[in-house]
């Protein structure tokens, strides 16, 4: 799998790494050593994937990661040296789309960029104009858009991967594993945790004044979509 693939890392030899692993797998790679050349660089080339470490100088990642992501929907793999939950959730929460903390394998780093790719490009063929409705909520597949009792819900590309998954069967509970297979294409070096994150985020776009609780955790199993409009918050 080819594609153009821009990253952005301040180190060095770090940088030297992740271009010489990823070159082997066909790709063409571009690297800049600051946030403002990665803003710069992907609005000029438009790559087809963002590697993104999150201390980078002039622009902080995390800035860069949340300009991208309101420019376009270009998968976006953060990497940084940051380890708590809080700071997972932040990157997730501006749009990344994973998320891989220091030190790590380059073959992990690989493993990742193959798996946000094989999902990115499902949209290379033509794509059905297929809505899925569940209750008040809309999942318009060809769109990438969803609406909840008619108002338009901002998600990344990942969020709507796994919503588009679970309202794909109401009702159904879907393991955080079951989810992994079919959101992130079988890449076993997705953590479950990502998985949470997802959908906490979900869960808080898809809330609302009057809107009914839409995505369950049914707890010890997994998560479901409901079309249950009353259902109680979970």
């Amino acid at each position: 799998m080819s594609a153009r693939i821009l990253v952005a890392e301040d180190d060095e030899k770090q940088s030297r790494l992740i271009r010489i692993y990823l070159e082997r797998e066909g790709n063409a790679v571009q690297v800049v050593a600051d946030g403002r050349a990665a803003l710069d660089r992907a609005r000029s080339v438009r790559p087809d994937l963002v590697v993104l470490d999150v201390m980078l100088p002039l622009v902080d990642g995390l800035d860069v990661c949340r300009i991208l992501r309101t420019e376009s929907d270009v998968p976006i793999l953060l990497l940084t040296a940051r380890t708590t939950e809080e700071d997972m959730l932040l990157g997730l929460d501006l749009g990344a789309d994973d998320y891989l903390t220091k030190p790590y394998s380059p073959r992990e780093l690989t493993a990742r960029v193959r798996a946000l790719l094989r999902r990115s490009k499902k949209s290379g063929g033509t794509p059905e104009p297929t809505v899925l409705r569940v209750g008040v909520m809309e999942v318009d597949t060809a769109r990438f858009e969803v609406r909840v009792a008619g108002q338009p819900v901002a998600l990344t590309a990942k969020e709507f991967a796994v919503l588009e998954a679970l309202a794909r069967e109401p009702g159904r509970v879907f393991t955080r594993r079951q989810i992994i297979e079919q959101v992130f294409g079988f890449d076993r070096d997705v953590l479950e945790r990502t998985v949470d994150a997802h959908v906490m985020n979900l869960r808080r776009k898809l809330a609302g004044p009057g809107r009914p609780h839409l995505l369950e955790t049914v707890y010890g199993r997994g998560y479901r979509v409901t079309d249950t409009p009353d259902s109680a918050p979970s």
